[in-house]
């Protein structure tokens, strides 16, 4: 049996939660691209912020299925800084019909946001109001972008027909609108490098170089031979953006400064690209050079340095190369010969088949001029490398630490029943924000914001470079994570009150636990709470881990309750800050001391109070975690 995981394969095994129980055409096209979208952008499919996704398909919609809002964060060292609405369309299975959809739904999408249509549903008219006031004030940093979610790669007419959108949505909604297209195969290739060995990508490069000892070559490259590796490279794999998986950065458009600088130089003294750019790092598995002498093969690029670069010669040349016509302008042939004179510094490194260190050393220290992304970089950390195979090994959960992965593990695992068989999964950027809501009591920030948990984030570091933290932190949080699950937190809640609760559900209940500890007279150091869950989640231990549940989630749930004496809709920060609920839950003071939240804090000391039981035949649930902690048999 071979174990190259195939397409079809992970195709199907992806397809089989879509098309379960026969849903309907409008549930089916739903379900794909809630799924599809999620795995490409930065929201989980559960996430908890009710106005940042937004699922308007049906009879109404405007032509938007999806809208997600993805939010700047400036003080983040790793964010992009600025704005984006993705607006997506599903165009799963007979909703698809070729460049007439495309352009027929583009047209009607776009004259939702330009206000020109008004058989709205409340929900879309809801959306587009936010989105008419979001044109309003964007800034040069902000996007509106169309997303097609689609099942398989588009034809060469059909790229076509999306890039005339573009251009149509621009000149109607103006220069913050763009469009992008995401498939499922999208997904398979980004994700197939975790658990199988696919055919190797070699692209042709044509470049002046010379070695640099055995690892490295460093030369030029041409802009318009560039050019040429870039659409090699898009033909051979489908997928341009993963020319930049290995990159601690995403493409940020010219609606940043060194961006718009580099647009600039191309436009106007093309040149001169190679005296105004730092250039680009590739890291490669393997180099070779062929007997022309300036022509090299390049097994596994990535772009490591210079993704801005890279991109923005892409977005450039292509709008001005592969325009079409067959007639000949003066201004255009002149910027052509200019074109050709430009080069990019370029250096090309040897990390090899396992080279892992050697390349995220080169991805880190090259990349030090712009904000890096988000966690996807996550599948880069040696040590989350290293603590997905002992979750697997110690406690047979699957660590997925690459967005997509647990598809494809669960498709390889079908296609060979041979190997080992995981039931369990869970991201370990999720488990980051639990642990960060729960150990750390940033409830706030957990709920609200991504860029602190990721790599390069301040919460990202304070949790990982901990002398102690490992696997067990880790698997406790998982445990957590599932304990909200089980209680119907975040979305799909069935009482509203736990729509938005579940990171302050994962701090009350350490809140809790920490007054046992006061009890049992022992400091609560983060190892220590670890070591306590581990204790608690032990089958023999079962009625104290209830107790202490249920009474964070009651404090959840009165805490929402309209009328209750220490409802949140009471505390006077909320009432100064204009009673907006989803906000003040992302508070970074939210459950810091009487001076942020003291009605919560007086909520929490009631539940206190009653965790020691005894009143009325109650059992003392407090002395019963307190001999849990104080037990010697700590972690297994």
């Amino acid at each position: 049996m071979s174990n190259e995981l195939t397409f079809e394969t992970f195709e199907k095994e992806w397809l089989l939660d879509i098309v379960s129980e026969n849903p309907s055409t409008i549930e089916l096209g739903r379900r794909f691209s809630k799924k599809l979208v999620s795995q490409w952008l930065d929201f989980a499919e559960d996430i908890e912020s009710p106005d940042d996704v937004v699922y308007c398909d049906g009879t109404g919609d405007g032509g938007i299925d999806i809208a997600c809002l993805q939010r700047g964060d400036d003080t983040e060292d790793n964010s992009n800084g600025g704005d984006t609405w993705y607006l997506v369309q599903s165009k799963y299975g007979a909703a698809f019909v070729g460049t007439k959809t495309l352009i027929e739904e583009a047209q009607k999408l776009i004259d939702t946001i330009d206000g020109k249509r008004n058989n709205l549903s409340s929900l879309a008219a809801s959306l587009v109001e936010r989105l008419q006031t979001f044109r309003k004030q964007a800034s040069e940093k902000d996007k509106m972008v169309i997303v097609y979610a689609i099942q398989r790669p588009l034809s060469e007419d059909e790229r076509r027909a999306v890039e005339d959108i573009k251009a149509m949505g621009k000149n109607r909604l103006g220069s913050l609108f763009d469009t992008d297209v995401v498939s499922l195969e999208t997904i398979y290739h980004r994700t197939l490098e975790e658990i199988s060995h696919i055919k190797k990508t070699q692209v042709l490069i044509t470049a002046h170089l010379v070695p640099s000892g055995e690892e490295m070559l460093v030369g030029s490259v041409g802009l318009l031979q560039l050019f040429e590796f870039l659409k090699n490279y898009k033909a051979t794999t489908g997928d341009i953006d993963m020319l930049y998986e290995k990159n601690v950065r995403k493409f940020l458009g010219s609606r940043r400064k060194v961006n718009k600088g580099i647009e600039n130089t191309l436009l106007t003294k093309p040149e001169r690209f190679g005296l105004y750019n730092n250039g680009i790092t590739i890291v490669v598995e393997e180099f070779q050079k062929l007997p022309n002498n300036i022509e090299y093969e390049l097994t596994e690029p990535f772009v490591v340095n210079g993704c801005q670069t890279t991109r923005t010669i892409w977005e450039v040349l292509y709008r001005k190369l592969e325009a079409g016509g067959t007639g000949k302008n003066p201004e255009l042939e002149t910027w052509k010969r200019n074109l050709g004179k430009g080069i990019v510094v370029i250096k090309i490194v040897k990390v090899g088949i396992r080279g892992d260190e050697l390349l995220t050393e080169t991805t880190r220290y090259t990349n030090s001029q712009n904000a890096v992304s988000e966690k996807d970089f996550i599948a880069l950390e040696s040590d989350f490398q290293k603590w997905s195979k002992n979750m697997a090994s110690k406690y047979n959960v699957f660590l997925e630490i690459q967005r997509g992965g647990w598809d494809s593990q669960k498709a390889y695992q079908k296609q060979n029943p041979d190997t080992r068989q995981f039931t369990e999964c869970i991201n370990a950027f999720d488990l980051l924000k639990v642990y960060g809501a729960a150990w750390l009591g940033e409830a706030g920030i957990s709920f609200g914001k991504n860029p602190p948990f990721a790599p390069g984030g301040s919460l990202f570091h304070k949790i990982v470079k901990q002398e102690d933290f490992g696997l067990d932190d880790l698997y406790c949080a998982f445990q957590l994570y599932k304990a909200g699950g089980h209680f119907k937190f975040g979305r799909g809640a069935e009482k509203q009150q736990r729509g938005q609760t579940r990171h302050l559900f994962y701090m009350l209940t350490v809140e809790l636990l920490k007054d046992c500890f006061i009890a049992a007279d022992r400091v609560a150091t983060n190892k220590n709470i670890t070591i306590a869950f581990l204790n608690l989640f032990k089958p023999k231990n079962e009625m104290a881990l209830n107790a202490l549940l249920e009474y964070s989630i009651s404090i959840a749930d009165d805490y929402l309750t309209h009328g209750h004496e220490y409802c949140v809709f009471k505390e006077p920060k909320f009432l100064e800050k204009g009673s907006d609920l989803n906000s003040f839950l992302k508070w970074e003071q939210l459950g810091k001391g009487n001076d942020s939240t003291p009605l919560l804090n007086n909520l929490l000391a009631q539940y206190k109070i009653a965790l020691k039981g005894g009143i009325g035949g109650q059992p003392k649930y407090r002395d019963m975690i307190r001999a849990i902690i104080l037990t010697p048999d700590t972690a297994e």
